[in-house]
């Protein structure tokens, strides 16, 4: 059979696999998805995730469980070698190997891209995965908890700071949903104000979310004001220092939460392969989603989602090169395009190109608030009726009915119950209660605390004994020898 190897198992890698187990017909191909995680992180829900408003493992979409028909690998690429048809992959705590293919799916997605600010390797966090949001909502609840334990100071004001640097979708809707959260949890804590927290996003350019208009900018930007959040605009970050952020305008907030929303790069591990590239490091790739270079079409080779340069024929794409912007919308109907490509491509058939004109954008800003822009930004809804497009839009985006019910129940139960703000911080250290208390064995006594030298002494005395023991017998015998000869 034909192999297929995907490697991602993102938005395009999973929806791509879907798409083969239901056009492929049996025997016709054989389809083997590589993923270092087991599962695909629904990202539009991390910033609900980090406000607590979704349960972790619910945007969450295990591959097993639903790819029915493909091999799964839990393994990481490594490198890629079109020439030979291989992929080297390596799982955790294992030997690297190689993957054979005849056709290659590249959709390896992308990774937070960030730059060498001191301070922002060591004290900085992302946004793209779930353990990331899980983290941040506990620590946010956890620095409440010891905040409250405080007298007011400059440990007190630390804990109560927090910065995004980053004023795209994914930043604006962390930095609205981790507001939102803190306003929640000040009720169960009578200890701290709401002057005391300090909420900083920090933008490099002149306005924030340029998928949304800049009137609808605008009006975020005034209603985050409204719940005492700052965003600075036209700031960039110059140090995080021992978690003390500053800024090009002089600013400085300590602080031991820094979220980094700043922009997003092409999988750094497609620059260990001979596939085409883009300067930015993304496949290229013809409209029909196929790799190509300058000579023409990769035969076997095709690509969608993040880590790859997709030409948009609707002329809506990026403004540098034209090519698709990178959001999950696209990613999922590009793979579904490129699954039906492929099996036309299999049976001798013509691909076709991929073609979607975006209908708008949609953001959250935190439980009842949120922006909807459609119509090439001409029409625009803000507030409670656009957050209900929001949760319904993504609430019925997510991939599989499991999971829809999961997160729709999430929802239901918040209405009813309220947030859960139960900190799960001590996950990250399960054995800490256990070792804490375990019992260990006892220390030797002190008289044998050393013996190794004991028994070296010992025998030390034994070897100066036994000289001794002889001179004495010589001795004993010499004597003896004149009555010997005086008897005979």
């Amino acid at each position: 059979m034909t192999k297929i190897l995907i490697i991602g198992g993102g938005y395009a890698g999973f929806y791509t696999a879907r798409t083969l187990e239901k056009l492929l017909n049996k025997g016709e191909a054989e389809v083997t998805l590589v993923d270092a995680r087991p599962y695909l992180t629904y990202q539009p829900f991390l910033p609900e995730v980090a406000a607590g408003s979704i349960e972790p493992r619910h945007v969450l979409v295990p591959h097993r469980r639903h790819l029915k028909t493909t091999q799964v690998v839990n393994a990481k690429v490594t490198g890629i070698s079109n020439a030979d048809k291989q992929v080297t992959v390596q799982a955790e705590g294992g030997e690297p190997y190689t993957l054979a293919y005849d056709v290659l799916v590249v959709t390896l997605g992308a990774v937070s891209r960030t730059f060498p600010i001191p301070g922002i390797a060591d004290n900085a966090i992302g946004l793209k995965s779930v353990e990331e949001a899980e983290w941040i909502r506990n620590k946010v609840t956890t620095n409440f908890d010891r905040a409250a334990n405080l007298p007011a100071g400059p440990e007190r004001q630390r804990l109560l700071t927090f910065v995004v640097v980053g004023g795209g979708f994914a930043g604006i809707e962390g930095f609205a949903e981790v507001r939102g959260l803190a306003t929640k949890l000040l009720k169960h804590y009578p200890e701290i104000t709401e002057d005391e927290l300090q909420f900083h996003l920090i933008e490099a350019a002149d306005r924030i979310m340029p998928e949304v208009s800049l009137e609808t900018a605008k009006w975020v930007i005034a209603d985050l004001a409204k719940r005492h959040a700052t965003v600075h605009l036209e700031t960039q970050v110059t140090s995080a220092v021992d978690g003390v952020v500053e800024t090009s305008k002089g600013d400085k907030f300590p602080t031991d939460v820094i979220i980094w929303t700043a922009g997003q790069m092409a999988n750094p591990v497609l620059r260990n392969s001979d596939l085409p590239l883009e300067p930015r490091g993304r496949l290229r790739l013809r409209a029909d989603l196929r790799a190509t270079d300058d000579d023409g079409i990769i035969e076997g080779v095709w690509g969608a989602g993040d880590s790859t340069q997709v030409p948009d024929v609707t002329g809506n794409g990026l403004p540098f090169d034209g090519s698709c912007v990178p959001n999950a919308q696209h990613a999922v109907r590009q793979a579904r395009r490129l699954g039906k490509n492929i099996v036309a491509s299999l049976r001798g058939d013509q691909p076709v190109d991929y073609v979607h004109k975006p209908a708008g954008a949609v953001a959250g800003l935190g439980v009842g608030n949120g922006v909807f822009t459609g119509g090439k930004k001409k029409f625009a809804l803000k507030g409670g009726i656009a957050w209900l497009f929001h949760r319904g839009y993504h609430g019925l985006a997510i991939p599989t009915w499991e999971r829809k019910w999961r997160v729709f129940g999430d929802w239901w139960h918040q209405i009813w119950l309220g947030r859960d703000i139960a900190t799960t911080t001590h996950v990250q250290n399960p054995r800490a209660f256990f070792e804490e208390f375990a019992s260990r064995p006892k220390p030797k006594p002190a008289d044998d605390a050393k013996p190794a030298e004991a028994k070296a002494e010992k025998a030390a005395d034994k070897k100066a004994e036994k000289p001794a023991e002889a001179k004495a017998e010589k001795a004993a015998d010499k004597k003896a020898e004149p009555q010997a000869d005086d008897a005979k």
